[in-house]
């Protein structure tokens, strides 16, 4: 009998041992996908952090720019209303720095008064209500007394320049007036607490240095006091 003649072709592989080679590369493939996610997610989150530190930065240095124009902007605004609060003028201090107006609206320098002159401000509550009235009226008559011994006089208040003209007509009062809304120098003179104007009245002489104050006075003694001191001083 003749011997079988042996196959010149390669064994057959089993099925199951040749799909293993594909099954380690899915397993490998599902594990990198988790670990490339993975990555991708620290890279974006890491880009978000840098991008949202760089907005909050930006937005700090617009929150600090804007609040630099602001403070700029409102010291401005108090210099241009001349809303600057003076130190306190006590006896032997001199008159302010400070700019006003006068009845007709016209600007004035504080400190310029006494340049020439003695000065007297008396200072009253409200234009032309009774008890200022008598204030106002007794400076008016006995206004020649005062200029003959080299003082000037002037009524201070808050009213506004308007309301000063109409009663400066009324009752033909000689000397000028001055308006102080915001009672800067009313403050100043130690007149001027709870918003309201406390009746008195000050002396400077020549040079502008404070001499003399009443605080508080009656409408009627205000200018008969005012007198005698000036003349004390000749």
């Amino acid at each position: 009998m003749a011997p079988r003649k042996v196959s010149d072709a390669e064994p057959r592989r089993s099925g199951r041992i040749a799909a293993l080679p594909a099954a380690v590369a899915l397993v490998e493939a599902a594990e990198k996908k988790p670990k490339a996610a993975a990555k991708a997610k620290v890279k974006a989150t890491k880009k978000r952090s840098a991008e949202d530190l760089d907005e909050d930065a930006k937005k700090g240095e617009t929150s600090a720019a804007k609040k630099a124009k602001a403070d700029v902007e409102e010291e401005e605004e108090e210099e241009e209303d001349g809303d600057v609060a003076l130190t306190r003028i006590e006896l032997g201090g001199n008159l302010p720095s400070v700019t006003l107006k006068n009845e007709k609206g016209e600007d004035i320098q504080v400190a310029d008064l006494a340049a020439e002159k003695g000065v007297i401000l008396f200072l009253v509550p409200k234009a032309d209500t009774p008890g200022c009235t008598n204030q106002a009226c007794g400076f008016r008559d006995i206004y020649p007394d005062f200029t003959s011994l080299n003082f000037d006089v002037y009524c201070l208040s808050a009213d506004s320049p308007t309301a000063q003209t109409k009663w400066q007509t009324k009752k033909e009062l000689p000397y000028p007036l001055i308006s102080d809304p915001k009672r800067i120098l009313i403050t100043a003179l130690g007149a001027g607490e709870g918003g309201k104007t406390k009746r008195s009245h000050f002396i400077f002489e020549k040079g502008g240095k404070l001499v003399d104050k009443k605080l508080p006075v009656t409408p009627a003694d205000s200018p008969k006091l005012a007198l005698a001191f000036v003349k004390s001083l000749n």
